[in-house]
C-alpha cells in the first residue's frame, strides 16, 4: 500500500475544517431548507445584533422578553442546522470511505 493512503487520516485531520467548510457552502447551494433556514437565521441576527453579543461576548447581559424570544428563535435555528451539517457529513463521510475503498481496490 503506497504512503499517500497511509497517512490519509493525517491529511483529513490536517484539511478538517476545509473539508467542513466545504460542506456547508455545499448545503447552502443544494438543499432548500438549509438554505432557507440559514437566511432566516443570519436576517434574524442582522436584525438583532445582540444575538452574537449574547452568544459570544462576556460579562453581564440583560434581556428584555421580547430580546429573549428572540435569542431562543436563534438558538433553535442553529441547531437545527448543525443538526443538518452533522447529518450531512457522516453521509459525506460513507461516501469518500466507499470511494477510498474502491480506490485502494479493498473489494
Amino acid at each position: 500500500m503506497s504512503e499517500i493512503f497511509r497517512d490519509l487520516p493525517e491529511r483529513l485531520k490536517a484539511s478538517f475544517s476545509e473539508i467542513d467548510s466545504d460542506i456547508v457552502v455545499d448545503l447552502r447551494k443544494t438543499d432548500t431548507e438549509y438554505a432557507a433556514l440559514y437566511r432566516e437565521l443570519t436576517e434574524v441576527k442582522q436584525l438583532y445584533p445582540f444575538i452574537d453579543t449574547v452568544l459570544e461576548g462576556e460579562g453581564a447581559i440583560t434581556l428584555s422578553a421580547e430580546e429573549h424570544t428572540v435569542l431562543v428563535q436563534a438558538v433553535c435555528l442553529t441547531r437545527k442546522l448543525e443538526s443538518m451539517e452533522r447529518r450531512h457529513i457522516y453521509f459525506r463521510g460513507h461516501t469518500d470511505a466507499f470511494a477510498y475503498l474502491e480506490e485502494i481496490k479493498a473489494f
